[in-house]
Order: structure tokens, then sequence, then C-alpha cells
């Protein structure tokens, strides 16, 4: 029995998905399907309980499951050793992240982990939140980047930087005119605003309920580069974060208003599988997103 019949078989229990499993691995569905009766064959028993309609593991499937993951964890753990004894940094590091992450904040990490690990290839795939929290929990990335994330048993969360949300308006605009408004002025104002199920609409949200503030939201829209163009147009003002329109203020197409005596944190974090193995690859590329590019590495607590 070879390791990666083991991977497959966890890969497929974990997704509960033939198509997921075999796009993890690179093959095809039946591929996966010939592999779990190959391993059926082999322990002489079956390990999918085939008289339901839902995916569902036998007795004898979740044992080998249990047992598949042990070997594994074994397996990558003996891997890392052997790296960390070369001192080898390469591979494959697939990253997960939102969009406003991904475009502003990003960046200057990656140029600095690819100038420092040439060989080191590195996969951003940009998605929305909740989906960056099922790669983790599929092992479809080995990464995950966040804004308030959210604490799941399986996935550990790394800090990695304090944005901060203010309020964008285009430069006509009468609120444009003072240095500073409280959250109250906002009332009545015609608002563009992420969707309302990302983590920052939702932090936004409970700021203006905080402050009982009435907002008329007349578009919504699923990244922020598209909520920057909107108030441009002057559709309405909006609440972003800071590194997103650092741009757009120096060329004078938005201006930033601060909050009178009040600032509204966004904290981001880096995600990943709880009790994974993770290759030097792996912990070089968090001691590099955790390094304050102006100061050098951060503290374990910062």
């Amino acid at each position: 029995m070879q390791v990666e019949n083991f991977k497959l078989f966890v890969d497929l229990v974990e997704t509960k998905s033939f198509s997921k499993a075999a796009e993890l691995n690179g093959i095809t569905q039946a591929a996966v399907s010939q592999m779990v009766r190959a391993m059926e064959r082999h322990f002489n028993a079956l390990l999918l309980d085939r008289s339901r309609k839902q995916f569902q593991l036998s007795g004898e499937g979740m044992r080998v499951y249990d047992a598949a993951k042990k070997v594994l964890h074994q397996y990558e753990k003996l891997l890392s050793e052997l790296l960390e004894m070369k001192k080898v940094v390469s591979g494959t590091i697939r990253v997960s992240t939102i969009y406003s992450i991904g475009l502003y904040e990003l960046p200057p990490y990656l140029k600095k982990f690819q100038h420092d690990y040439p060989s080191v290839n590195v996969r951003v795939q940009y998605r929305r939140s909740n989906l960056v929290y099922e790669d983790i929990l599929h092992n479809s990335a080995d990464f995950g980047l966040v804004a308030f994330p959210a604490k799941v048993r399986q996935i550990e969360m790394i800090p990695f930087r304090n944005d901060q949300l203010v309020l964008i308006t285009p430069p006509g605009h009468p609120l444009a005119r003072g240095r500073d408004v409280g959250v109250t002025a906002l009332g009545g104002q015609k608002f563009i605003g992420l969707e309302p199920d990302s983590p920052t609409r939702k932090a936004i949200d409970r700021i203006f309920r905080e402050n009982k503030v009435e907002m008329e939201t007349v578009m919504n829209f699923d990244n922020v580069e598209t909520v920057k163009r909107a108030v441009e147009i002057d559709a309405g003002i909006s609440i972003v974060p800071l590194v997103a329109v650092l741009q757009e203020v120096k060329q004078g197409s938005l201006v930033v208003v601060q909050f009178k005596g009040r600032k509204f944190p966004r904290p981001l974090a880096i995600l990943h599988r709880k009790g994974r193995v993770l290759m030097p690859v792996m912990k070089k590329f968090i001691e590099t997103l955790r390094t304050d590019l102006s100061m050098g590495p951060k503290s374990s607590h910062g």
C-alpha cells in the first residue's frame, strides 16, 4: 500500500467528493474510484457504505481513515526532518486569499520571499472569504489569508497585520471638506457596500448598528476595486481598508476622511490546517509574512 493511496483516501474522506479528491491529486474521478476498490481488495473490507445516497464511511473505512492520517503525518514529519537536515527550501506553496489582501497587502511579501527563495513556486488563488476556510480544511491550499478571522476548530490562526477601515468619498463631496467626521454624520448618506456576507461588511454594519446610524445602501459589490470605482463617480460613499485606497488618494480621485476620535482596526490573519506538518518552505513563508518589511522580524507575540 503506497503513501499516495493513503493521501488520496484521506482527501476523499475529508472532501466527501470524488471529483474534489481527483482535482486535488491531479487524476480522474475514475482513478479515485479504482483506488478505493483496490484498497478494499487489499484490506478485504468495504470502506464506503454504498447503501446510502450521501457519502458515508463504513466502520472499517473509518478505521483505515484514522490510520491513514497517522501514516501521512509520520511520513510528512520524516520528509520535513530530512529537508531540514539538508537545509533545503524548495517546492510549491499554495495560497488562498481574499482579493483585498492578495492585491494590496501580499505583493511586497511575495517579492521578498521570491527574492530570498527563488526556487520556490508560490501559487496565489483569489477567493471569497468562506471559500478560503474551505480550501484550508480540504487541503486545497497550504495557507489562507483573511480579514476578521473566525475561530475554526481545525484551523490554526496566526496574526498577520492590522489594517484600518476608513471612510472614502469623491473629492467634491460635502464630507470631504472636513478633516474628520463623527460616525453619526453618515446617517442618510448613500452607501456603496461590499456584499453583506463578507466579514469586512459585517464589521462595517456593526459600526453602524452600535452608533445607531441608518445608511441607504445603493449598491453592493464583491470586491473593493468596484466599490472604489463607484465612489469615484459619486454614486455614494463607502468604508474600505485604508491600504486599498492609497493609490487613489495619491492621484486625487478619492479622499480619505478620518473618523472623529475613533479608529476601526481590520485584523488580518494567516490560516493553516491545525496539526499538519509544516515543511521548511512553509515555515520560511510564515516567517516572511511575519516580518515587518521596514523593521525586520516580528516577535512571536506581535
